[in-house]
Protein backbone atom coordinates (compact mmCIF):
# COMPACT_ATOMS: atom_id res chain seq x y z
CA UNK A 1 0.00 0.00 0.00
CA UNK A 2 1.32 3.46 -0.84
CA UNK A 3 2.14 5.65 2.14
CA UNK A 4 0.36 9.00 2.01
CA UNK A 5 -0.56 11.89 4.26
CA UNK A 6 -4.07 13.33 4.24
CA UNK A 7 -5.24 16.44 6.08
CA UNK A 8 -8.78 15.90 7.38
CA UNK A 9 -11.04 18.77 6.39
CA UNK A 10 -13.30 20.32 9.01
CA UNK A 11 -16.96 19.55 8.33
CA UNK A 12 -19.91 21.74 9.23
CA UNK A 13 -22.87 20.20 11.10
CA UNK A 14 -24.90 20.51 7.90
CA UNK A 15 -22.22 18.70 5.87
CA UNK A 16 -21.94 15.96 8.49
CA UNK A 17 -25.72 15.46 8.46
CA UNK A 18 -25.67 15.27 4.67
CA UNK A 19 -22.87 12.75 4.76
CA UNK A 20 -24.79 10.58 7.22
CA UNK A 21 -27.89 10.64 5.00
CA UNK A 22 -25.82 9.87 1.91
CA UNK A 23 -24.20 6.91 3.59
CA UNK A 24 -27.23 5.50 5.41
CA UNK A 25 -27.67 2.74 2.84
CA UNK A 26 -23.97 1.89 2.96
CA UNK A 27 -24.00 1.75 6.77
CA UNK A 28 -27.02 -0.53 6.69
CA UNK A 29 -25.31 -2.81 4.17
CA UNK A 30 -22.37 -3.10 6.54
CA UNK A 31 -24.56 -4.22 9.45
CA UNK A 32 -23.45 -7.83 9.03
CA UNK A 33 -19.75 -6.99 8.65
CA UNK A 34 -17.52 -8.19 11.44
CA UNK A 35 -15.95 -5.22 13.22
CA UNK A 36 -13.76 -5.45 16.31
CA UNK A 37 -13.19 -2.50 18.64
CA UNK A 38 -9.82 -2.51 20.42
CA UNK A 39 -9.51 0.21 23.10
CA UNK A 40 -6.33 1.42 24.74
CA UNK A 41 -5.19 1.79 28.33
CA UNK A 42 -8.06 1.87 30.86
CA UNK A 43 -10.60 0.96 28.18
CA UNK A 44 -12.79 3.53 26.41
CA UNK A 45 -15.32 5.20 28.71
CA UNK A 46 -18.87 6.32 28.05
CA UNK A 47 -17.79 9.53 26.32
CA UNK A 48 -15.20 7.96 24.03
CA UNK A 49 -15.92 7.81 20.31
CA UNK A 50 -15.33 4.02 20.29
CA UNK A 51 -18.18 3.64 22.79
CA UNK A 52 -20.40 6.04 20.82
CA UNK A 53 -19.81 3.99 17.67
CA UNK A 54 -20.63 0.75 19.47
CA UNK A 55 -23.92 2.18 20.70
CA UNK A 56 -24.80 3.11 17.12
CA UNK A 57 -23.64 -0.30 15.84
CA UNK A 58 -24.50 -3.05 18.34
CA UNK A 59 -22.96 -5.60 16.00
CA UNK A 60 -19.48 -4.22 16.72
CA UNK A 61 -17.57 -6.44 19.16
CA UNK A 62 -15.28 -4.97 21.81
CA UNK A 63 -12.12 -6.92 22.57
CA UNK A 64 -11.86 -7.17 26.35
CA UNK A 65 -8.59 -7.25 28.29
CA UNK A 66 -8.12 -8.99 31.61
CA UNK A 67 -6.29 -5.97 33.03
CA UNK A 68 -7.01 -2.62 31.41
CA UNK A 69 -4.41 -0.91 33.63
CA UNK A 70 -1.51 -3.14 32.60
CA UNK A 71 -0.71 -2.63 28.90
CA UNK A 72 1.26 -5.79 28.22
CA UNK A 73 1.74 -6.23 24.48
CA UNK A 74 1.90 -10.03 24.44
CA UNK A 75 -1.20 -10.43 26.61
CA UNK A 76 -3.23 -7.78 24.84
CA UNK A 77 -2.34 -8.98 21.34
CA UNK A 78 -3.27 -12.54 22.33
CA UNK A 79 -6.77 -11.31 23.23
CA UNK A 80 -7.02 -9.59 19.85
CA UNK A 81 -5.89 -12.79 18.11
CA UNK A 82 -8.50 -14.80 19.97
CA UNK A 83 -11.22 -12.37 18.91
CA UNK A 84 -10.04 -12.50 15.31
CA UNK A 85 -10.22 -16.28 15.32
CA UNK A 86 -13.68 -16.29 16.94
CA UNK A 87 -15.57 -15.38 13.77
CA UNK A 88 -16.05 -17.14 10.45
CA UNK A 89 -14.69 -14.24 8.39
CA UNK A 90 -11.81 -11.76 8.67
CA UNK A 91 -12.60 -8.65 10.69
CA UNK A 92 -11.98 -4.94 10.34
CA UNK A 93 -10.42 -3.57 13.52
CA UNK A 94 -11.03 -0.14 15.04
CA UNK A 95 -8.16 0.51 17.46
CA UNK A 96 -7.09 3.37 19.71
CA UNK A 97 -3.82 4.15 21.52
CA UNK A 98 -2.14 1.00 22.93
CA UNK A 99 -4.87 -0.98 21.20
CA UNK A 100 -3.21 -0.03 17.90
CA UNK A 101 0.03 -1.68 18.98
CA UNK A 102 -1.79 -4.81 20.15
CA UNK A 103 -3.74 -4.94 16.89
CA UNK A 104 -0.71 -4.73 14.64
CA UNK A 105 1.19 -7.27 16.73
CA UNK A 106 -1.77 -9.65 16.38
CA UNK A 107 -2.09 -8.95 12.67
CA UNK A 108 1.50 -10.06 12.10
CA UNK A 109 0.58 -13.51 13.47
CA UNK A 110 -2.89 -13.95 12.00
CA UNK A 111 -2.81 -11.87 8.82
CA UNK A 112 -5.55 -13.95 7.17
CA UNK A 113 -7.99 -13.08 9.99
CA UNK A 114 -7.83 -9.30 9.63
CA UNK A 115 -9.29 -7.49 6.63
CA UNK A 116 -8.22 -3.96 7.55
CA UNK A 117 -7.19 -1.76 10.48
CA UNK A 118 -8.39 1.71 11.49
CA UNK A 119 -5.64 2.93 13.83
CA UNK A 120 -6.23 6.10 15.85
CA UNK A 121 -3.61 7.92 17.95
CA UNK A 122 -1.24 5.00 18.56
CA UNK A 123 0.69 4.95 21.81
CA UNK A 124 4.46 5.38 21.60
CA UNK A 125 6.14 1.93 21.67
CA UNK A 126 9.23 3.50 23.24
CA UNK A 127 7.25 4.36 26.37
CA UNK A 128 6.69 0.67 26.96
CA UNK A 129 10.07 -0.62 25.82
CA UNK A 130 8.59 -2.58 22.91
CA UNK A 131 10.12 -0.81 19.91
CA UNK A 132 11.64 -4.02 18.54
CA UNK A 133 8.34 -5.91 18.82
CA UNK A 134 6.55 -3.21 16.88
CA UNK A 135 9.32 -2.88 14.30
CA UNK A 136 8.47 -6.25 12.76
CA UNK A 137 4.77 -6.27 13.59
CA UNK A 138 3.36 -4.45 10.59
CA UNK A 139 2.06 -6.66 7.81
CA UNK A 140 0.89 -5.24 4.52
CA UNK A 141 -2.87 -4.79 4.82
CA UNK A 142 -5.38 -2.01 4.15
CA UNK A 143 -5.01 0.41 7.03
CA UNK A 144 -5.46 4.04 8.00
CA UNK A 145 -3.50 5.72 10.79
CA UNK A 146 -5.11 8.86 12.19
CA UNK A 147 -2.72 11.08 14.14
CA UNK A 148 -2.51 14.48 15.81
CA UNK A 149 0.23 17.10 15.80
CA UNK A 150 -0.05 17.64 19.57
CA UNK A 151 -0.76 14.15 20.88
CA UNK A 152 0.93 13.82 24.30
CA UNK A 153 1.36 10.07 23.74
CA UNK A 154 3.10 10.20 20.35
CA UNK A 155 4.66 12.94 18.23
CA UNK A 156 3.36 13.34 14.71
CA UNK A 157 6.79 12.47 13.29
CA UNK A 158 6.76 9.17 15.20
CA UNK A 159 3.19 8.52 14.04
CA UNK A 160 4.36 9.05 10.46
CA UNK A 161 7.15 6.53 11.04
CA UNK A 162 4.64 3.95 12.27
CA UNK A 163 2.36 4.63 9.30
CA UNK A 164 5.25 4.12 6.90
CA UNK A 165 6.35 0.95 8.69
CA UNK A 166 2.82 -0.49 8.56
CA UNK A 167 2.00 0.74 5.06
CA UNK A 168 -0.89 2.82 6.42
CA UNK A 169 -2.50 5.87 4.88
CA UNK A 170 -1.71 8.69 7.30
CA UNK A 171 -4.41 11.20 8.23
CA UNK A 172 -3.28 14.41 9.96
CA UNK A 173 -6.01 15.83 12.22
CA UNK A 174 -3.91 18.82 13.26
CA UNK A 175 -4.06 19.89 16.91
CA UNK A 176 -6.44 17.17 18.11
CA UNK A 177 -4.70 15.86 21.21
CA UNK A 178 -5.01 12.14 21.87
CA UNK A 179 -8.23 11.99 19.82
CA UNK A 180 -10.40 10.87 22.72
CA UNK A 181 -13.16 12.25 24.91
CA UNK A 182 -10.71 14.46 26.83
CA UNK A 183 -9.67 16.17 23.59
CA UNK A 184 -13.29 16.82 22.62
CA UNK A 185 -13.79 13.86 20.31
CA UNK A 186 -17.10 12.43 21.48
CA UNK A 187 -19.12 10.80 18.72
CA UNK A 188 -16.46 12.02 16.24
CA UNK A 189 -18.47 11.85 12.98
CA UNK A 190 -15.42 12.87 10.92
CA UNK A 191 -13.66 9.75 12.16
CA UNK A 192 -16.67 7.64 11.27
CA UNK A 193 -16.49 9.06 7.75
CA UNK A 194 -12.85 8.00 7.50
CA UNK A 195 -13.75 4.54 8.76
CA UNK A 196 -16.54 4.19 6.20
CA UNK A 197 -14.04 5.09 3.48
CA UNK A 198 -11.77 2.29 4.67
CA UNK A 199 -14.73 -0.12 4.64
CA UNK A 200 -15.46 0.88 1.05
CA UNK A 201 -11.86 0.20 0.10
CA UNK A 202 -12.01 -3.26 1.65
CA UNK A 203 -15.29 -3.98 -0.15
CA UNK A 204 -13.74 -2.89 -3.45
CA UNK A 205 -10.75 -5.19 -2.91
CA UNK A 206 -13.13 -8.07 -2.12
CA UNK A 207 -15.03 -7.47 -5.37
CA UNK A 208 -11.84 -7.49 -7.43
CA UNK A 209 -10.48 -10.66 -5.85
CA UNK A 210 -13.81 -12.55 -5.77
Amino acid sequence: MTFSSIHAAAATPHARAGYRRKNAAFAAAQAQARVLVVPGLRNSGDGHWQTHWQRAHPEYIRVEQRDWNNPDLATWSAEVEQALHAGDTPAIVIAHSFGCLATMRAASSVRDRIAAAFLVAPANPARFGIEQDIATAGPSLPSVLVASTNDPWLSFDKAAELAQRWGSNLVNLGDAGHINAASGHGAWPEGERLFYELQRRVAAIARVTA
